[in-house]
Order: structure tokens, then C-alpha cells, then sequence
């Protein structure tokens, strides 16, 4: 293509002088050596560049060199030529890769570099190509492109890429529009995460029992290893002891719960019976028509309503707790077995430089869930034993049963011991004499202001070193948040802020 850039060449070729086809010059002949001798100082050298170019000079001082010319146009790179006639006592091109018939040799031949200007041989630099059509501010006195489709067309630059016009430039960030749909995009992802965890809320609670069951089951994993089991079999001798031990609570349960079902059903004429030929009862009967209302009530269409709703009700949550404690005992079987790659890609997830420190952080808190785990175990097995034995020096039916259930429901902070307690005092009654039941609830209130006070939170300070004040509190809060689940989660959740706290707040604060 023809180069319209300037050329300042330093001179023109001498005569006999040509120019090859990659634009270098090619020298003429040596002359005879009378003229060689009386050139060799005399060459004129005149120089039009800065800068030479390293890819234009040759690998020898005796030959003529070309040097690349810095132009200040920025889509064109000329080149300028230093004129020093024949050097040394020979003259001969060799050096430059030039024959002395002016041929280049093959050799020599550089590799195309693209476009070269036709003029100094030196590479061009294209500008880049730019559309035939750009936009084109409106003229004064220009037609409206609203009525004017050419106008319309002039002033978007339409071209064969873009027939509709120039794109403008894109909307920054901080764009009015772009700021808001973001914040609005933001707002409703927020929302339907809290929904879609409220909606699996359930399954999600799930999930954390098992976790934490896995996690506190985990150190007994350990020591059964330490003896030399795998873990597949240390994880199987776990998991069987707690399948043994439900296994035998629900068994305890069947033969009280059925004996009383049928002793209420042979019951139930002499109760009526009792009722009837009460005094008391008689004389409000007289007064308010008791037995009419009551036998209105129960052969009301509500009252057989109500009744089938509560029956159905009672299956559907019993139903739901024993599936909910089958999903909860297979989740624990498997995350159990594998903990290990479980923690493993969670502390991945922490940075390099820090991955050793979360590690650390990281197995310190499990050891504390696992021993709060096993202080929980601990509490219940006292309360349980303690229960067994007073129920047995009362006299009361069911003693063993009664006793598992104070153990099981004592696994929960602070108030399992009292909904425990509120079983049995009920059972003692019913079973018992009033007395029976007097002697229960001073029994439990006096034993749950021990376990609550004395015995619970130093357990947990051993197992957990968590203070005791703490706590109490974390157990009230939890219980108020997720009812019975947060009030399990509570405790080892404080011991982790608190060790978070010490181990990773106040050495920050102190360095500020």
C-alpha cells in the first residue's frame, strides 16, 4: 500500500547502488584498490535516526549499516540509512549478507514481518481499522432524525456491522438504574433464602442434631480406635450402643403404657360408678345440670369431631416423631463416618496462610461439643439413677421406665429435669395416693435446684470450660430462640464463641 508518512532518508543511492526486495541497499561493487585505499577514511557517514534498529544492522563492523529511524507518527515507523561507503581494505558486502554481485543470499533472507513502507523497507505499523460510518454530531439547522430516516442513519453511523446504529456506552456501576436493580436483585435473593430456609426448617434442624450427635459421639469413635479397631468398626460399636439404647427406653415404655391402657378400660364402669355416688358431684348436678350438659356435649357433632381431629392429630405427630428419629440416627451413622473429610473440606475452604490456625481453632471446639456431649450423658445418667432409686424407696410402679424417661428428657438444659419430673409426679399420683405425689414434687424441686446450680455447670466447666454463669444464660437463651434444639446447641455454640473470643478478639484488640 502506498505510505504517505515523510521519508527522510540521508541520502540517495549512489549511482550503481540498488535496493533489494526487502528494502535494504545493496552495495555496488568493490572498486579496485587504489580507490579502496583512498576511500577508506574519506567514506561519508551521515546519520538521520536516534535510534537504531537492531533487527536491520549486520553482524559485522567493516560492512554498511542501516540504522531504523524513530518517527513521531505513531502509525508509522521509518527508517533512516548511514551512508559509510567500504570500510577496511577489502569493501566486500559479505558481511551484511549481501554477494558482491548485489544479490542477497537466501540465507540472509529475513522472514516478512507484514506490511513494509515500499520506500525504506521498514515495517509499518497499520492503524486500526475503523468502520466506514461513525456517528456524527447533528449540525445546526440538521433535520430532526425523527422525520429523517438518512439523518437518522447519519447520526447513529450505521455501516454493514452495525445496521441499527452505534451501541452507546455501557451504564457504569454507579448508575442510578444500576445501583437500585442490584439492591433489588439483592433484597429478593436475601428474602427467598430466608423463605426457603423457613420452609426446610425442619429438615434443617435435622441436619444439626445429627451433626451435632456425630460430633459428640466422635471422641468415643476415638478411643475405640486407640485400642486398634478401623474406624468402620469403632463407627458400628457406637452406633450400636445408641440403636441398644433407644431400643431398650421403647421397650421399658410398651409394658407400663399397655398395662395401664387396659386397667383404664376395666376401669372406666367403677369411675363412672365413683362419680356418680360423689356427693359433691351430686349437689352441682342439682345446681348447674352437670350430667345434662355433659351428656349434650359428647353427643354433639362438634364434640365427635374434636375428638377424631385430636386422635388424628396425636397419630400424625407420633408418626412424625419416629420418622424424624430414623432420618436423625441414619444422618448421625453417616456423618460419623465420615467426619474426617468433612472437616477436612471445610478447613480447606480457609485461606493457605491460615489454614493451619482454623485447623486448630476448628478441632479445639469439636473436642468441646464432644465433651459437652458427654457431660450431657453424664448429668442424665445421675438424674437417672437418682430417680430409679428414690421411685424405688417410694414404692412407685414402673420404676426402671419411670427412671429412663427423667434420663432421657434430662439430656435437655435446665428443663428436661423439670418435664421429667412432671411425668413421674403424674404417674406416682395416678398409680399412688396423693401423698405419692407430694413426695415426688419436693423430691424433683429439690434435685433440679441441685443439678441446675451445683452439678450442671460444673460438669460443663470440666468438660466444656464454659463459665457457669454463662451457661445458664446461653441455655435460657437458646430455649427461647429454637425451643428444645437451640437450648442443646446452646452450650456448645457459647463455648465456641468464647473460645473465638479469647483466642482470635482480644489479641487483635491488644495490637491496636
Amino acid at each position: 500500500m502506498p505510505d504517505e508518512t515523510p521519508q527522510h532518508d540521508g541520502r540517495e543511492p549512489a549511482p550503481g547502488e540498488g535496493r533489494s526486495a526487502t528494502g535494504r541497499r545493496v552495495p555496488a561493487p568493490a572498486p579496485p584498490a587504489d580507490e579502496a585505499d583512498r576511500d577508506t577514511d574519506t567514506g561519508p557517514t551521515k546519520t538521520d535516526s536516534t535510534e537504531t534498529d537492531s533487527s536491520e544492522n549486520g553482524s559485522g563492523g567493516t560492512g554498511s549499516s542501516a540504522t531504523g529511524s524513530a518517527e513521531t507518527d505513531s502509525s508509522t515507523t521509518g527508517s533512516a540509512e548511514t551512508g559509510s561507503g567500504t570500510s577496511g581494505s577489502g569493501g566486500s558486502g559479505d558481511d551484511d549478507g549481501v554477494a558482491p554481485s548485489g544479490a542477497l543470499r537466501p540465507e540472509e533472507i529475513e522472514q516478512p514481518v507484514g506490511e513494509r513502507d515500499p520506500a525504506t523497507g521498514a515495517p509499518v505499523t497499520l492503524p486500526a481499522a475503523r468502520s466506514a460510518a461513525e456517528p456524527v454530531a447533528p449540525e445546526p439547522g440538521a433535520p430532526d432524525p425523527a422525520h429523517d430516516v438518512e439523518q437518522r442513519k447519519r447520526e447513529a453511523g450505521v455501516d454493514h456491522l452495525f445496521p441499527f446504529g452505534k451501541p452507546g456506552q455501557p451504564l457504569g456501576r454507579a448508575h442510578p438504574f444500576v445501583f437500585g436493580f442490584t439492591a433489588a436483585l439483592g433484597v429478593i435473593t436475601a428474602w427467598m433464602l430466608v423463605k426457603a430456609a423457613t420452609n426446610a426448617k425442619s429438615v434443617l434442624v435435622m441436619i444439626v442434631v445429627a451433626m451435632f450427635l456425630a460430633v459428640g459421639l466422635n471422641p468415643a469413635v476415638e478411643r475405640l480406635r486407640r485400642f486398634g479397631l478401623p474406624r468402620g468398626a469403632a463407627v458400628a460399636t457406637v452406633f450400636l450402643i445408641v440403636i441398644l439404647f433407644f431400643a431398650g427406653f421403647v421397650a421399658s415404655l410398651v409394658q407400663p403404657v399397655s398395662e395401664q391402657v387396659t386397667e383404664l378400660r376395666h376401669n372406666i364402669p367403677e369411675y363412672v360408678q365413683q362419680l356418680q355416688n360423689n356427693k359433691t358431684l351430686a349437689d352441682w348436678d342439682k345446681r348447674y345440670g352437670l350430667l345434662e350438659r355433659a351428656e349434650k356435649t359428647v353427643n354433639g357433632d362438634g364434640f365427635q369431631k374434636g375428638l377424631t381431629d385430636t386422635a388424628t392429630g396425636i397419630g400424625k405427630v407420633a408418626i412424625n416423631g419416629i420418622f424424624q428419629t430414623i432420618t436423625i440416627l441414619i444422618l448421625t451413622l453417616y456423618f460419623l463416618s465420615s467426619l474426617p473429610q468433612i472437616k477436612t473440606f471445610f478447613y480447606q475452604l480457609a485461606p493457605r496462610t491460615r489454614r493451619a490456625r482454623v485447623a486448630l481453632l476448628g478441632d479445639e471446639i469439636l473436642d468441646r461439643i464432644g465433651g459437652y456431649v458427654a457431660g450431657q450423658f453424664t448429668i442424665a445418667l445421675i438424674a437417672g439413677v437418682c430417680s430409679y432409686i428414690f421411685l424405688s424407696i417410694l414404692g412407685v410402679k414402673y420404676a426402671l421406665a419411670l427412671a429412663l424417661i427423667v434420663a432421657v428428657t434430662d439430656l435437655v438444659p435446665l428443663i428436661g429435669a423439670t418435664i421429667g419430673a412432671v411425668i413421674v409426679s403424674l404417674v406416682a399420683f395416678l398409680t399412688g395416693t396423693t401423698t405419692d405425689l407430694i413426695v415426688c414434687a419436693i423430691f424433683y424441686v429439690v434435685y433440679q435446684q441441685v443439678e441446675n446450680y451445683l452439678v450442671y455447670p460444673r460438669v460443663m466447666k470440666r468438660t466444656v470450660d464454659v463459665q457457669p454463669a454463662v451457661t445458664i444464660v446461653a441455655a435460657l437463651v437458646g430455649a427461647a430462640l429454637l425451643g428444645v434444639v437451640g437450648a442443646l446447641l446452646a452450650i456448645p455454640t457459647a463455648a465456641a464463641i468464647s473460645l473465638l473470643i479469647r483466642e482470635v478478639v482480644m489479641p487483635r484488640q491488644e495490637t491496636l
